[in-house]
């Protein structure tokens, strides 16, 4: 069964023969903010749940069906096709003033936990808790107005009620110096110098997995100590890992460090996030705090030296995907999280990229002479993070303040390095825009971008914004360690043009290493760590650079064989057992065309006559929370 992407961004999966049939799209950003703030609106931390349900299509009145649906079962009658407008922004202005006046956080849970187990949308346990997780901090938003009454009545009734699109445009401001010519980089000279960077992403580790537990257990994550036994018909969770809804043990992450050793040595290491597992129901602060410092203790033990630069997942914080920007003080706000990583991290970072990670979660810095590395927070561009819902305008400043930074680093002459954790391609779409053109603008300063979060191996072209026909960068997003969902542990390795005057900084080459663990799993054998593939001598690639990569996706239209193999290799060894044929096929070319949320005209390119609502971006993403 092939994954799809849910209302947070987790899989979700057709039932056998869907694909055959054509995927469904899943919703697109309207239909995110509608369902999102449908639940805040009546349900309250209903939106705790987003990455237990699965997707649907655009929105259209059948929302409304839905929700009515479901409010008298509770004993709630509502007939929103019979309010009025004016009736409609009194309502919402009365429950505006009391929430203002008694902001009941144990009501709205109570709510929204009746509506989760009534539509059975998880085990009733983790209804309780995931709800009781998120109800505090949905009820905070809310009194914050993350709609006006005109807002929410503009969503309910229609727009000449109101404007209801909460994610508006806006647009960061460029410098007004002129962007330099084009000048292609250099191929590096015979003998020059190469680095190797170490890259490790979505690590997730389950510290209550067991062997021998329910693999395919009621929770959203199993082979756990709470997940059961299997029946005796099938077989239990692996030692070093499963191929399930399952996270990693820690000897498995272990094991990864301790036999990383052939694949180096290494200059530095990037690692861009997500340490806790996907019990995002029963995490507490203390939870992710252990996370963070036992997989740094880890990393510290076997890569000794070896210089390590992180950027913050969304699974690093409880609950999950919850990011306040900087104007959130007190307990709501992320310094609980920024303050634990500039402790643990400070052994890597100099006070000045401490100082902006306690801020808000990111930073700069200069690994060597002439490149200047830039750790973004992806959670400021986050679908997911409901606190955008309050502002979504450029959270923290942080896109502005990267165009500062691109800027002196042009002024001097520098290459940067961007790593985050969310590619930009899953941001909300002015954000994603917005970065987009940034790319455009610095793309001969900018040598590399690498991220993880989708937790398999592809990547995303960036094109020029007037024809959108020259591919001018490409973003590289490296598979996870964790096998979550159905895959080999794996970690990248990329080759980088290395260090010494006029080095280009760009990336050569790169190189996969997995776990197979049906191998490693077999009674009496011992893991071993493996490279699955090496990216140019794989797919025939004259270099790593962008116009390359734009290449190969075009010969993977015409060449079945290339794309399953890019297929397998997409799932680190372990692809699923139907084949990726059809709408699939393009679907999953149209994803590696844009690293630009919501851009139909990019794929348009690619295939011309491909059907309208299957051309945008955001459908075909498989992202693994």
């Amino acid at each position: 069964m092939q994954p799809h992407q849910g209302f947070c961004g987790c899989a979700w999966w057709d039932p056998p023969g869907e694909q055959a049939r054509g995927w469904r799209p899943p919703t697109m950003r309207k239909a995110r903010a509608l369902r999102g703030i449908w639940m805040v609106l009546a349900l309250g931390s209903f939106l705790a749940l987003c990455c237990l349900v699965e997707a649907r299509p655009e929105p259209g009145r059948g929302d409304l069906q839905i929700l009515q649906s479901i409010l008298p079962g509770l004993g709630v009658e509502f007939g929103f096709h019979n309010i009025s407008c004016s009736v409609c922004k009194a309502l919402f202005t009365a429950i505006d003033i009391g929430l203002e006046m008694e902001p009941n956080v144990a009501r709205v849970g109570f709510v929204a936990t009746i509506v989760c187990k009534q539509l059975n949308l998880a085990p009733p346990n983790v209804c309780q808790s995931i709800i009781k997780l998120y109800e505090k901090d949905i009820v905070e938003i809310w009194t914050r107005s993350v709609l006006s009454p005109s807002e929410a009545c503009g969503l309910l009734i229609g727009s000449s009620c109101g404007h209801w699109d909460i994610f508006s445009a806006w647009n960061i401001s460029l410098p007004a110096v002129p962007k330099p010519p084009y000048k292609p980089p250099a191929p590096p000279a015979p003998g020059a110098p190469v680095s190797r960077v170490l890259f490790l992403t979505d690590l997730h580790w389950d510290h209550d997995y067991m062997e021998g537990a329910d693999p395919a257990c009621p929770d959203p994550l199993c082979c756990r100590k709470g997940s059961g036994l299997p029946p005796s018909s099938r077989s239990g969770a692996g030692f070093w890992g499963e191929y399930s809804k399952c996270d990693l043990p820690l000897r498995t992450i272990e094991s990864l460090l301790a036999g990383i050793g052939p694949a180096g040595p290494f200059d530095m290491v990037y690692w861009t996030g997500d340490i806790p597992a996907h019990d995002i129901w029963s995490q507490t602060r203390s939870d992710q705090l252990r996370a963070l410092t036992t997989i740094t203790a880890l990393v510290k033990k076997y890569l000794g030296p070896v210089p390590v630069y992180p950027a913050v997942g969304n699974h690093e914080s409880t609950p999950v995907n919850s990011f306040p920007p900087p104007y959130i003080h007190g307990n709501h706000s992320s310094s609980w999280l920024y303050d634990a990583m500039a402790t643990a991290w400070e052994s890597w970072l100099p006070q000045r990229a401490l100082h902006t990670l306690r801020k808000g979660g990111y930073y700069s810095l200069w690994p060597s002479p002439g490149l200047r590395l830039i750790s973004l927070n992806m959670n400021f561009c986050s679908r997911e993070n409901f606190w955008l819902l309050i502002n979504s305008t450029d959270p923290a400043g942080q896109l502005q303040w990267l165009v500062r930074e691109l800027q002196a680093a042009e002024d001097q002459g520098e290459k940067v390095h961007i790593i985050g954790h969310i590619p930009p391609g899953h941001c909300l779409k002015s954000w994603s825009w917005n970065y987009y053109r940034i790319v455009g603008r610095y793309e001969n300063t900018i040598a590399g971008q690498f991220f993880g979060h989708t937790h398999v191996d592809e990547f995303e072209l960036f094109y020029d914004e007037e024809t959108l026909s020259r591919p001018l960068a490409v973003a590289f997003l490296a598979p996870s360690a964790t096998t979550y969902m159905n895959l080999n542990p794996g970690y990248r390795v990329y080759l980088i043009d290395g260090n010494y005057s006029e080095s280009s900084h760009v990336v050569l080459d790169h190189e996969t290493y997995i776990l197979n663990l049906t191998l490693a799993n077999a009674p009496g054998a011992t893991p071993k760590w493996e490279l699955l593939y090496r990216a140019r001598e794989t797919y025939g690639l004259p270099n790593a650079l962008p116009a390359a990569w734009h290449d190969l996706v075009y010969r993977m239209r015409g060449n079945m064989g290339l794309f399953q193999t890019f297929w397998y290799l997409y799932h680190k060894g372990h692809p699923p057992v139907e084949p990726c044929e059809a709408t699939c096929h393009l679907a999953t070319l149209c994803a590696l065309l844009s690293a630009r949320s919501d851009s139909p005209a990019l794929c348009r390119h690619l295939v011309p006559d491909l059907p309208l609502p299957y051309t945008g971006t955001l459908w075909q993403r498989r992202v693994f929370c």
